[in-house]
């Protein structure tokens, strides 16, 4: 580690196997750094924006290297800072293309290659549905299905969050309401939310506005926002996330274990359920230490009156031991992959699940 100048270091890593480390490294700093301190009798915190660029992929000179991360660390200020971004070549290749995808989505957007596939959400105790969790994809004319993964980024950059937000946000209350009208049982609705948008107090208006034009009963929609997201919002953030729980909301934190967070520090926050990150829950059984975790989180999160969801299960094996530690709900391909809407009612009636709250 270096100091480059100013307020600004370097930080080389080494021996790295796969990019999540970096992530996970990132977001350490990020959240070390953020803890308030006292000085002369004053609680401060400070903000860190990282950029970050991969050898050979975005460059083999160590010149090169430091100028694409500089980009990137830029680039991680304008969002809001206090969050970290990859060199932008490095994930889409050179950087036409990636103005071309900018582009691209913003026809998207005012088209129709936009859509919802929803992923069922079963309690474990019933092997009941109690809700689906909406997750957008892009039907791109030559790359084919797009996921979340590549979209939010440009989005983000192209200064397309809100609008693509907002139509996630009214087209799932929509689906919601068409599935009633059928004759399904109400269930929830989850929703991912722009950690960007709540910092800027954009989301406390816009998820009230959608749900009065829609006429959602406001108790089934649930947003999900990344544990990493909530280090990074202060108390007007905190405040935002109470008022809509206090409309009926419900508030969920997904990829738990993947923010170097705690329960302990959740519970500043007005939550009602975790979601277990895949990685911990792909190992179990078998795997000790990913076993210690996820019965220490479902235990924990209990104590806290928070209800428990472990994503990414596949297995039997996965479901009986999560049932066994008492989780609550489980998402994964065991019972079925992200579907289109036309599909949940077929899946429903061919499983014979009951749809009820």
């Amino acid at each position: 580690m270096a100091r480059f100048g100013g307020d600004e270091f370097v930080l080389l890593l080494t021996n790295i196997q796969d990019v999540q480390d970096v992530s996970k490294v990132a977001r350490r700093i990020l959240y070390t750094i953020s803890d308030a301190f006292m000085l002369d009798g004053h609680e401060l915190s400070v903000t860190t924006s990282i950029g970050i660029s991969l050898y050979p992929a975005d460059g083999e000179e160590p010149e090169t290297l430091i100028k694409n991360a500089d980009k990137a660390m830029y680039h991680a200020k304008n969002l809001g800072r206090n969050n970290y971004q990859f060199f932008a070549d490095s994930l889409e290749g050179t950087t036409p293309e990636r103005v071309t995808l900018r582009a691209d989505l913003r026809t998207a957007l005012e088209g129709e290659e936009l859509t919802l596939y929803y992923q069922p959400q079963l309690a474990i105790g019933t092997k009941t549905i109690i809700g689906l969790e909406a997750l957008i994809r892009w039907q791109h004319a030559d790359m084919g299905v797009v996921t979340p993964a590549k979209i939010i980024p440009l989005a983000e950059e192209s200064g397309l969050m809100e609008p693509i937000s907002e139509w996630v946000l009214r087209t799932a209350c929509l689906q919601h309401l068409a599935w009633q009208k059928a004759g399904l049982a109400s269930m929830r609705m989850a929703v991912n939310v722009s950690t960007l948008l709540f910092k800027q107090q954009k989301l406390v208006r816009l998820i009230p506005r959608v749900l009065d034009d829609t006429g959602m009963d406001p108790s089934f929609l649930e947003i999900e926002l990344t544990e990493s997201s909530l280090l990074q919002i202060g108390n007007s953030t905190k405040a935002a996330l109470q008022y809509l729980k206090e409309t009926g909301v419900r508030i969920t934190v997904d990829d738990f274990g993947t923010g170097y967070s705690s329960l302990y520090h959740l519970k500043n926050y007005p939550l009602d359920a975790l979601k277990i990150d895949r990685s911990f829950i792909k190992d179990i059984p078998g795997n000790e230490d990913s076993e210690v975790i996820v019965s220490a989180i479902i235990a924990m999160a209990h104590s806290l009156k928070l209800e428990v969801v472990a994503v990414g299960v596949e297995t039997e094996k996965q479901l009986e031991f999560l049932e066994e530690r008492g989780c609550d709900m489980i998402q994964g391909y065991l019972f079925s992959p992200p579907l289109p809407a036309y599909d949940i009612i077929p899946l429903i009636q061919e499983e014979g699940v009951e749809m009820t709250m």
